[in-house]
């Protein structure tokens, strides 16, 4: 099958149990996305198919349909220097899904105060609770796409 991945056409023979996550990371060494809990239930593996995040261990890659973009994907985005303005790395385990489900919501419109940040997001865990600096970055990135349209 070909899979359009960070603009460019991969031509993959894809088993039908692989998930996209396998695929990214063992398959095309796009390690970006992490494998935290392997349940969907963390968010570490986010990754954006046509601009909505999903999370990458729970799909399978061959139901794939879309443009995927990982964290490599990303060339400087403004979400990524939001992140640094605001020390919202920390660790960094979580960064990139945060980061990919950042760009989605701000992408739809959806990143408009504090509380509508926090519950979208609300999937993707942070160990080192850094939960208001990324709120912040989030926010920041947001305030600053809507003042350059």
């Amino acid at each position: 099958m070909n899979l359009q991945i960070n603009g460019k056409s991969e031509a993959l023979d894809v088993r039908p149990e692989e998930t996209l996550l396998d695929l990214l990371r063992e398959r095309l060494d796009l390690t970006g996305a992490k494998k935290g809990c392997d349940h969907g239930q963390c968010g570490a593996c986010t990754v954006l198919v046509d601009g909505k995040p999903v999370l990458s261990c729970l799909t399978l890659a061959s139901r794939v349909r879309g443009e995927v973009t990982t964290i490599e994907g990303l060339d400087q985005h403004p979400v990524q220097a939001a992140f640094l303005r605001h020390d919202a790395y920390q660790c960094g385990f979580c960064t990139s899904g945060q980061i990919l489900s950042a760009v989605g919501l701000i992408d739809a419109g959806g990143a408009t105060d504090a509380d509508a940040v926090r519950q979208a997001m609300a999937g993707n865990l942070c160990r080192c609770s850094v939960y208001p600096m990324i709120i912040a970055a989030v926010l920041d990135a947001a305030l600053a796409r809507e003042a350059a349209e």
